[in-house]
């Protein structure tokens, strides 16, 4: 990174910090803390709803994982529509009506103690460690950056988050992610603009994406219907549909955002609002990742994306090796490139045995280069058996920091590190809401004054601020971090939701019918991660439909319970 880099990444990190806290300073109330005294339109929820489930996870893993996967993970938000159109009807009047403060709160008005507090301890266990990985993607930022281990750089973004989210509360978090979103917008189009400016001069748009679609980069879409794939139109629709009801509808970082809404007809706009953009954005940011596939189809890649286990191995024994195997990947790349000219002139001259002769060899050409990648990763385990083998995180930060000129590179970290500052402050700060408001108010000191609450959350945003770090620090072995903040979701999700969806439309189903049922199906989801091969997008189904069933079975026998003890 150039000087011009450091001036503008520091000077809008530093900036949106001091201004959250300035814009928010003297919070006196928990209302004002936690819900900016319902004072937030229709257009600051949907930036702030976008925003706060658009984390540097989100810009930094997802064109990672289109460009070794495609582009059918969109496919995981198809769903989402449909439930901003059903909450919209149903969650956001009851919500607003009840003036509740969390959406936990609801369920004991609904049902009874211990299914409010069941309901905050799933979500405080999900939440806390999702907040360790939108912490821990900026810190591979900066650890790439700066050379520095990611345990340090972890600490200082954490510590940043914590510190304006702790000072402002909710309004913080609002106030600044309308700065964060602008920058996030400007920074991920430079870099889609800079791609195309980066490719060879006779590499048009239309070839461009001739080569990403023969080389299965633009699956957007599958309708064939198949338990064992993770992502196709039928798995996107329904169990993406109960992902995003679940995150929308019940997880308290999300409900937090338009649970500060002027009125119903303000939050429901700024849903549906969310509704209508987040698809588009995702192909988008997904669409940015299969054109670094296509770029680096003509600029030799890195063997291994992650920079810092690349320059352990060839400082170790192993350098001469890992030499070898660069050597041979920078020949496949040159006989890459040709195959792909050849394959080109023939789509351009129609002729189709051509066309197929060329994508047979590019495809024998990408499974040797698979092999040398795999022949990579050997020798860096043999260095370090410990060291973290899969660099799909890396990767478009690798674009980023090795082909965009200076002040660009900045400007794209900017956005990658503002994305990250304005997910982790919504969670800290709904995982303190639930804290206080659910378990310490309602279970430990139920009538202090608001001054003691108001202290206590700040205190309870500082803890989970520290809880996040502690797990970010062990998270980074867990794959493509897109992939694993969605697969922790969804182990928990499915159970959440039927608690909900039993409150909301089976009115005769009592408290602990409820409450058993929901330890049966988080049970049944965790059985299925641990033992079985569905994807875990049906766990969400699969959570919820349980909880449903059993407790209609269990609630006859209760009820009668109930009447006999009358």
């Amino acid at each position: 990174m150039g000087a011009l880099d450091w001036i503008v990444l520091s000077s809008f990190l530093l900036f949106v910090a001091v201004y959250g806290v300035w814009k928010t300073r003297g919070k006196k109330d928990v209302q004002g803390y936690f819900l900016a005294n319902k004072s937030t339109p229709w257009w600051a929820i949907t930036i702030s709803v976008m925003a706060t489930q658009a984390s540097a996870i989100t810009f930094l893993s997802t064109p990672g994982q289109a460009y070794v996967d495609g582009m059918r993970f969109v496919q995981f938000y198809f769903g989402l529509p449909i439930a901003m159109v059903v909450l919209s009807i149903t969650a956001v009047p009851i919500f607003h009506r009840l003036k509740v403060y969390t959406a936990y709160e609801f369920l004991e008005q609904r049902f009874d103690l211990k299914n409010r507090v069941l309901g905050s301890l799933l979500f405080l266990i999900q939440r806390g460690l999702a907040a360790g990985f939108t912490i821990l993607a900026p810190a591979l930022v900066i650890s790439v950056i700066l050379g520095w281990d990611f345990r340090l750089t972890i600490l200082m973004t954490g510590g940043l988050v914590i510190l304006y989210t702790t000072t402002g509360g909710t309004e913080a978090v609002s106030k600044t992610q309308l700065l964060q979103m602008i920058i996030i917008a400007a920074g991920m189009g430079t870099a889609l603009f800079m791609i195309f400016h980066r490719l060879p001069p006779e590499i048009s748009l239309d070839k461009a994406l001739h080569v990403a679609g023969k080389l299965g980069r633009l699956n957007v879409v599958n309708f064939a219907f198949d338990w064992k794939d993770r992502y196709n139109f039928w798995s996107g629709l329904i169990g993406g549909a109960f992902v995003a009801l679940a995150y929308f509808g019940t997880d308290q970082s999300q409900v937090q955002r338009y649970l500060s809404g002027r009125s119903v007809a303000q939050i429901r706009a700024g849903l549906l609002a969310n509704g209508v953009l987040k698809v588009p954005m995702q192909f988008l940011i997904l669409f940015i990742g299969a054109m670094v596939f296509v770029f680096y189809q003509f600029v030799t890649p890195p063997l291994f994306f992650n920079p810092v286990e690349t320059a352990a191995v060839k400082s170790s024994p192993y350098a001469e090796a890992y030499a070898n195997l660069e050597a041979d990947q920078a020949r496949l790349s040159g006989e890459k490139r040709e195959s792909l000219r050849k394959m080109l002139a023939a789509i351009d001259a129609r002729n189709k045995e051509d066309v197929d002769a060329a994508s047979q060899e590019l495809q024998r050409t990408g499974e040797a280069e698979l092999g040398l990648r795999r022949d990579a990763v050997e020798l860096i385990k043999k260095r370090n058996p410990l060291a973290e083998t899969n660099d799909t995180n890396y990767i478009f930060l690798s674009f980023v920091t090795r082909f965009l000129p200076v002040g660009l590179v900045g400007l794209i970290l900017a956005a990658i590190l503002s994305a990250s500052m304005s997910a982790s402050s919504a969670e800290l700060n709904a995982l303190a809401s639930v804290t206080v408001l659910d378990i310490y108010k309602r279970i430990v000191r139920k009538n202090a004054s608001d001054r003691h609450y108001l202290i206590a959350s700040k205190m309870a945003t500082v803890f989970w601020g520290i809880y996040a770090i502690c797990f970010a620090q062990f998270a980074n072995h867990l794959g493509s971090l897109i992939e694993a903040v969605n697969i922790l979701g969804s182990l928990f999700y499915g159970t959440i939701l039927g608690i909900f969806l039993v409150a909301f439309y089976f009115k005769k189903i009592g408290g602990t019918a409820t409450f058993i049922a929901a330890i049966v199906a988080e049970a049944a989801v965790l059985a299925c991660y641990f033992f079985t091969e569905i994807p875990y997008l049906w766990f969400n189904v699969i959570g919820c439909l349980i909880l449903i069933a059993v407790a209609n079975s269990l609630n006859p026998l209760f009820a009668a319970k109930k009447q006999a003890t009358a």
